[in-house]
């Protein structure tokens, strides 16, 4: 307001000054040390500047000014003239000032001299909100980008306010109201505090949504293609129903494509309005303009002579006299989810400059003839490929996962593959991976760059509880990209040698006397270093007991020891996502006077030899929260069959019921068979249907020896409880109470059916979280005779997994169970079941 009255002050005096000048001669007198000097307004004289000063300023730089106003010492000006009142409009247009004036501080004779008074602007020294919540106020200051010590203007104040309001409007909030106070601090010369008062008022949502126009879609169809933008119902749990421009805007946009995808070519929406229903709730009103439903006819190629005619048809898949449909037609030529699209056909065969333009070149009554008009261009060779953003990971980590190699010709194909084995390594964040092709058309070469970015792969597992009167203490340690070779540079330990891939984990547990168990584990992906052959050690060694000390001679305890000694093996048949990973185990068991063992085996030793070997497909896209692919394992571990080759004495079979325990175990042996299967489907965007289906299967080669107390199932629960000490692998089926599904000693034969619905609330590489809704279903059998796949238990429920990198995966689930069980007859409906990792508890 200071700036438009001082403007308006000047145009007076111009005008006063224009007036006079046709009345008479104006003269004017200056007082400088005490001698009067003449200035005669009708008559500027010219003078020479001798001098310039400035005054009033704090921060700014008085040269700077001075070379702004545009008026330099020892220039001649009239006075007065346009050349003053020019330096003060080029001061005005830095917009830092509330006052500028220009007046002559001396005149001798020819010479004048000049001071510019200015005041500045204030600056800001702080400021502040209400009306608001914290998390508000925070997302706030990022969005308005106040500073401290920034110039505050009519604009900025404009701005700021404007910001806020974009931001509740954003949120729903229409009816939102924002000021801004401009308060002296009383602390600063020339500054100002601002308090930025919200009155966010009701949040504004929709109320209806009506249609006009529509015969091709349904009122319910619809509103089902707009995703963000939805009635107010009690059922709407999912999403909001609040009005946001934006949204609408692209809820729009959907409409028109489902149109597009129907045949509809020309359909448009004519009109919209959004109008008040009340002071909380809007309608809108959608006109729609269907148009006439076309039609594919005839469709032609130009240009092409990699492929034929025929074979581009094929993967085209359009006939003549099919509905025209955009979107199928944009898939199918240039996006493809399963690559089966024309683009991908010749830049999988390096055709990386290849071109296709559909053009409509004749349209009759319904009926759209396309021409296909193609540009092959030339093979692109790979000449150099980078890699971007790892810092901690080392070059050849990530160049030996990545297809794509200098020499070869470039693939679309196998860059997204290169992309789709680096984030299984889960040494990088999934979500910014990128990739760069940067061609050269001039030599046909390309140079492909990615860029990754590093996230933690350590974890840790640190826990104590009090349970049975005692403490039970966990500590474990996983370095997931570790690096053996650099162990003895001191340099290398940043805290730890990294960066070369290899896994090493320890882990110990223990509440005491009761139980303790150790193990530790590596292992190596790329035994040699060419080849993606993994070499796994593992070391374990458990004790459980009656928490007695030896000595008193009333201990009871189970010792497990064991080692495994494994080969894994990527294979390139049937495809390149099978594995196959054999293993040596060998299990040693130490039974004193351990009740509550199978068949009263009490006391004795018994020693395992096995060898396994399983058959993986894992097709996934990314390992914490997959949207796509497959994985299926099929594994088979086996025993030598002793019994096969005993004789007695006199060369006959021996007669295994007059065996001790001791004798029948000492060398176990069975054979186990399981089955699994895991698919992810994403039904919308991030919203993910995983579908599993497991089986398992032990047996034994000897009738009189009967099927191993080793290496059996348990079924039931969060597949947590229990200390595995024998082998027995524990299952989860959720709403069940822990191992409930099983006799006592565990099953021998298993199956489990299960469907989760996934979305994910974040999926920021350091607390990746997702929450899911479950149906499952399950049962175990003492004996594959009494196996019936349809005899199941089922549950259905609700949870949440939280994936941090330090500590890896966690669940919480809440399951109801639909049926009853045998021999638990006050067990709960319903319960939480809490799980850790990700596949502990799956068959």
């Amino acid at each position: 307001m200071k700036i438009n009255c001082l403007k308006i002050s000047f145009i007076l005096c111009f005008v006063i000054f224009q007036i006079t000048l046709f009345s008479g001669s104006v003269f004017a007198q200056v007082t400088i040390g005490g001698d009067e000097q003449t200035i005669d307004y009708a008559n500027p004289v010219e003078y020479e500047i001798g001098g310039i000063v400035v005054e009033g300023t704090n921060v700014l730089d008085k040269n700077v000014l001075i070379l702004t106003s545009g008026l330099t010492v020892g220039e001649k000006i009239p006075v007065p003239g346009e050349k003053i009142n020019k330096a003060i409009e080029n001061l005005w247009d830095l917009n830092l000032f509330s006052n500028i004036d220009i007046v002559a501080t001396k005149i001798q004779g020819k010479t004048i001299f000049l001071k510019i008074k200015i005041q500045e602007r204030p600056r800001l020294s702080r400021f502040s909100f209400t009306g608001v919540k914290k998390s508000e106020a925070d997302d706030l200051r990022e969005k308005i980008n106040l500073t401290k010590g920034k110039i505050v203007t009519e604009n900025l104040i404009v701005a700021t306010k404007n910001k806020c309001q974009e931001f509740f409007v954003d949120k729903g909030y229409l009816n939102c109201k924002v000021d801004i106070d401009e308060q002296l601090d009383s602390l600063k010369s020339n500054s100002v505090t601002l308090v930025i008062k919200v009155k966010k008022n009701k949040r504004i949502k929709i109320n209806e949504i009506q249609f006009e126009g529509n015969t091709a879609l349904s009122n319910g169809k619809m509103k089902r293609l707009m995703k963000e933008t939805k009635e107010k119902h009690w059922y709407n749990v999912f999403k909001s129903s609040k009005f946001i421009e934006e949204n609408f805007t692209d809820d729009k946009l959907k409409i028109i494509d489902k149109y597009n995808s129907k045949g509809f070519r020309d359909a448009k929406i004519v009109m919209d309005t959004v109008y008040r229903f009340n002071e909380e709730l809007v309608n809108i009103k959608i006109k729609i303009d269907e148009g006439r439903k076309f039609y594919f006819r005839n469709i032609t190629w130009v240009g092409n002579a990699k492929h034929s005619t025929e074979e581009l048809n094929r993967i085209l898949g359009i006939k003549k006299g099919d509905v025209f449909n955009q979107a199928l037609l944009d898939q199918r030529l240039f996006m493809s989810q399963d690559s089966r699209d024309v683009t991908s056909l010749y830049m999988d065969d390096g055709y990386l400059f290849f071109q296709v333009t559909p053009v409509e070149v004749f349209v009759e009554n319904d009926s759209i003839d396309y021409e296909m008009r193609i540009y092959e261009g030339k093979q692109a060779i790979i000449n150099k490929v980078i890699v971007m953003g790892n810092t901690k990971t080392n070059d050849k980590v990530i160049m030996r996962e990545i297809r794509t190699k200098p020499g070869q010709l470039f693939s679309r194909a196998d860059i997204i593959r290169s992309q789709r084995d680096l984030s299984q390594l889960r040494y990088f964040n999934a979500e910014k991976m990128g990739v760069n092709p940067k061609p050269n058309p001039v030599d046909g070469t390309v140079d492909i760059e990615y860029t990754v970015e590093e996230q933690p792969s350590d974890q840790i597992e640190l826990s104590g509880g009090w349970g049975a009167n005692r403490i039970v203490g966990t500590l474990g340690v996983s370095f997931n990209n570790f690096s053996t070779k650099n162990f003895f540079k001191k340099n290398a330990w940043k805290p730890l040698p990294a960066g070369d891939g290899q896994t090493m984990s320890i882990r110990a547990q223990s509440n005491g006397l009761f139980f303790q168990s150790y193990n530790a584990t590596f292992i190596e992906p790329w035994l040699g270093g060419k080849k993606p052959n993994s070499l796994s050690v593992t070391v374990y060694h458990t004790v459980q007991s009656n928490g007695v000390k030896k000595s008193t001679g009333t201990r009871q305890s189970l010792t497990t020891t064991g080692v495994a000694l494994g080969l894994g093996k990527r294979l390139k048949v049937p495809d390149d996502y099978f594995q196959l990973y054999q293993e040596l185990n060998y299990q040693h068991f130490v039974l004193n006077k351990f009740s509550g063992f199978i068949n009263d085996f009490t006391d004795g030793i018994s020693d395992v030899y096995s060898y396994k070997v399983n058959l993986t497909r894992s097709s996934i896209d990314a390992p914490i929260y997959p949207r796509k692919g497959s994985q299926i394992s099929a594994t088979l571990q086996l025993t030598p069959p002793y019994s096969y080759f005993r004789k007695d004495s006199l060369g006959n079979d021996v007669d295994y019921g007059a065996w001790t325990n001791q004798e029948k175990y000492k060398l176990v042996e069975y054979h186990k068979w399981k089955f699994s299967s895991s698919w992810f489907t994403e039904l919308t965007k991030n919203l993910v249907l995983n579908t599993k289906v497991g089986f398992g299967i032990l047996g034994g080669y000897n009738k009189q020896l009967g099927i191993s107390p080793f290496e059996r199932f348990r079924l039931g629960g969060s597949g947590l409880t229990g200390f595995n000490l024998t082998g027995t692998e524990i299952i989860a089926l959720r709403g069940y109470d822990d191992g409930s599904l099983s006799a006592f000693g565990g099953a021998t034969t298993i199956a489990k059916y299960t469907a989760e619905l996934r979305y994910p609330v974040s999926l920021n590489p350091q607390a990746t979280i997702y929450g899911l809704a479950f149906a499952e279903a399950g049962n175990s059998w003492s004996s594959l005779k009494y196996f019936n796949p349809y005899d199941v238990k089922r549950s259905a429920g609700v949870g949440v997994r939280i994936f941090l990198p330090m500590f890896g995966l966690l669940g919480l689930d809440y399951g109801w169970r639909f049926d009853e069980v045998e021999n638990y007859p006050n067990m709960k409906k319903s319960q939480f079941h809490f799980t850790i990792g990700m596949n502990i508890g799956d068959l």
